[in-house]
C-alpha cells in the first residue's frame, strides 16, 4: 500500500495527516468533573447529569423547559424584547456588536427566556436564564422580562419560577443593569401581595447582582447539587480576607447547612419537587 495512506513507526500504523477523520462535534461528551465519557444522547437521556459522578452540567432554557413542562408543551412569552446599547459602550468590542454576536451564536434575543405551561398539571410561569448569552448576565431585558412575568403570573393567578444561572450584572449596561436589582426585588412584592408563590431555583453559577436580588428572595429557595452560589466569587473573598475558605464554600450543600437554602433538588426529581412546592402554597 502506498506510503501516502499511512506511515509505520514503533507505535504502529499512523494515518497520514491529510487523511485523518475528526470525530463530529456533538457526538461525545466528557464530564468536566470526573472526565468520564458518554455520548451526547446518553447525556441527554440522563437529563444532562453525569452517569458516573452525578455532576449537573449547565443547561439553558430549552433544556429546562423540556424537562419541566408537561409533554414539552409551553408558550414562550415576551420574546420580542431585545437589548439596546444605551451607552455606546466599548471594551474589547462595541456592546452592540457583542449583542449581535451572542444572538447569532445562541439564536436567542437575550439572557432570559420566559415560558408558561403546566408541571404535573399545575400551571406555571417559568423565567429561565441562559448562561450561553454573555454569561447569563443581568441587563435591562432580563429585568423587564422578570417584571412582565410577575404581571402575567398575577393576571393569570399562577406561581412563578425563576431559574438563575448568571455571572451577575451586565457591566456593559452599567447603572441600567444595577437598576434591575431594585426593580425586580420591588416587583416581587406585588406577587407576594397577590398571595402567589415565587420559587427560586439557583443553578451553577448564581453570582453577583442576581444573587443579591431576586435569586435569594424566593418563598422557597432551591438549588441543584454542588452549584456555586454567592455574591463575590471565592477567589475574590480569599484574596480579600487573606484566609483559606472552608471546604465546599459557596456550594449548594454549604448554603443548605447554613440556612440559605430550603432544599437541594437533583434534576431527575426537579419537576416533582417544584410542583409539590407550588401545591403547598396553592391549597
Amino acid at each position: 500500500m502506498s506510503s501516502t495512506w499511512f506511515r509505520r513507526n514503533k507505535k504502529g500504523i499512523l494515518t497520514n495527516t491529510k487523511d485523518k477523520k475528526e470525530t463530529p462535534d456533538g457526538l461525545w461528551h466528557k464530564c468536566p468533573e470526573c472526565k468520564a465519557t458518554s455520548t451526547v444522547k446518553e447525556l441527554h437521556d440522563n437529563l444532562f447529569v453525569c452517569h458516573k459522578c452525578n455532576y449537573h452540567n449547565r443547561i439553558n432554557a430549552n433544556e429546562y423547559f423540556e424537562i419541566l413542562f408537561d409533554n414539552n408543551r409551553f408558550e414562550v412569552l415576551f420574546d420580542n424584547i431585545t437589548p439596546k446599547d444605551f451607552l455606546g459602550f466599548v471594551d474589547m468590542k462595541p456592546y452592540d456588536k457583542r449583542i449581535l454576536d451572542a444572538q447569532e451564536a445562541t439564536n436567542l434575543k437575550d439572557a432570559m427566556t420566559v415560558g408558561t405551561g403546566t408541571m404535573n398539571g399545575i400551571g406555571f410561569v417559568v423565567a429561565c436564564m441562559n448562561f450561553n448569552f454573555i454569561g447569563g448576565s443581568m441587563g435591562s431585558v432580563v429585568g423587564e422580562k422578570i417584571s412582565r412575568s410577575i404581571d402575567y403570573a398575577i393576571a393569570n393567578k399562577l406561581p412563578l419560577l425563576i431559574i438563575s444561572k448568571s455571572g451577575g450584572a451586565r457591566m456593559m449596561e452599567s447603572a441600567f443593569s444595577l437598576m434591575q436589582m431594585a426593580k425586580t426585588s420591588a416587583k416581587l412584592t406585588r406577587l407576594a401581595k397577590a398571595q402567589l408563590p415565587y420559587i427560586s431555583l439557583m443553578t451553577d453559577p448564581t453570582t453577583g447582582g442576581v444573587t443579591a436580588s431576586y435569586a435569594m428572595l424566593g418563598d422557597i429557595n432551591i438549588a441543584e447539587p454542588n452549584a456555586l452560589i454567592g455574591f463575590a466569587g471565592p477567589r475574590v473573598i480569599k484574596e480579600t480576607i487573606k484566609k483559606d475558605l472552608p471546604a465546599g464554600f459557596q456550594r449548594s450543600e454549604f448554603l443548605l447547612e447554613h440556612g440559605f437554602l430550603d432544599f437541594i433538588a437533583e434534576r431527575r426529581n426537579l419537576k416533582n419537587s417544584l410542583s409539590m412546592a407550588a401545591e403547598w402554597f396553592m391549597k
